[in-house]
C-alpha cells in the first residue's frame, strides 16, 4: 500500500477552506450567509491511503472529490423537481443534460474515493457552502413552479455550476493524480457548455448580469 503523496498549498485548498465550508452560501438576496456548522478539515496524508494503481492521490484529490460529490448531492434534488414545476420542454431538456451528466460524475467521484481509501462518509454533511442549494432554498423551490420555478432554478443551477466549474479547474491545475484531473477537466468542459446553454435559456437576466458586470 502506497502512502498518500502530500502536495503543496493549491488554489483548490484555498477555495474549500476560505470560500467553502467558511463562507456559507449566497441567499436569495445575494449576500452569504454564515455556515450553521464548523468547518471539517480534509483528512491528512497519513488518514487517507492511496491503493489504486492508475497513481497516488493528493490531499488536494481528496479534497476536490469529497466537495464534488457533496455538491452533486445538493444539485440533484433541484434537477429531479424540474418535470414536474415547469412545462417548458428547454428546461427539461437542460435539467436532463445536467442531471445525466452529475449522476455519471457523482459516480466517478465516488470511485476514485474508494480506490484512493478515503473515509465514505461526507465531511461537508450540513455545510451550506458556494454553489449549495440550502435547505430553506429547496423548500422555495418545491413551493413554486412556471416561470417563478424557472427563475430560482436558473439562480441556484448558475451558481452551482459556476463553483463547480472554478474549483474544478483549480484541481486541474493543482491536482496530481490522472484519473482525478481527466474528470476534473471533463467537469469543467460540461459545466462551461451548460452555462451557456443556460444562458441561452436565461437571456434576459444573463444580458442584465454581463451589463451591470460591464458597468
Amino acid at each position: 500500500m502506497r502512502a498518500l503523496v502530500a502536495a503543496p498549498p493549491t488554489l483548490l485548498i484555498a477555495v474549500l477552506l476560505v470560500a467553502g465550508c467558511a463562507g456559507g452560501s449566497p441567499n436569495a438576496a445575494g449576500t452569504t450567509a454564515p455556515s450553521a456548522t464548523a468547518p471539517t478539515a480534509v483528512a491528512p496524508p497519513s488518514a487517507v491511503p492511496a491503493t489504486g494503481t492508475a497513481g497516488p492521490f493528493s490531499p488536494t484529490d481528496i479534497a476536490w472529490l469529497q466537495l464534488t460529490v457533496a455538491m452533486a448531492e445538493r444539485v440533484l434534488p433541484v434537477l429531479d423537481l424540474v418535470p414536474a414545476r415547469t412545462t417548458d420542454p428547454a428546461w427539461r431538456r437542460l435539467a436532463a443534460q445536467v442531471e445525466a451528466t452529475h449522476r455519471a460524475d457523482l459516480d466517478r467521484s465516488r470511485r476514485l474515493l474508494a480506490e484512493a481509501g478515503a473515509p465514505a462518509t461526507n465531511p461537508h454533511e450540513g455545510h451550506d457552502m458556494p454553489g449549495m442549494v440550502t435547505a430553506e432554498e429547496l423548500a422555495a423551490l418545491r413551493a413554486a413552479d412556471g416561470k417563478p420555478f424557472d427563475r430560482l432554478v436558473a439562480q441556484h443551477l448558475r451558481a452551482h455550476l459556476e463553483q463547480a466549474v472554478r474549483i474544478a479547474a483549480a484541481e486541474q491545475r493543482g491536482g496530481v493524480q490522472p484519473a482525478t484531473t481527466a474528470l476534473a477537466a471533463a467537469v469543467v468542459r460540461g459545466g462551461t457548455a451548460n452555462l451557456a446553454r443556460l444562458d441561452r435559456l436565461d437571456a434576459p437576466r444573463a444580458a442584465g448580469r454581463r451589463a451591470g458586470q460591464a458597468a
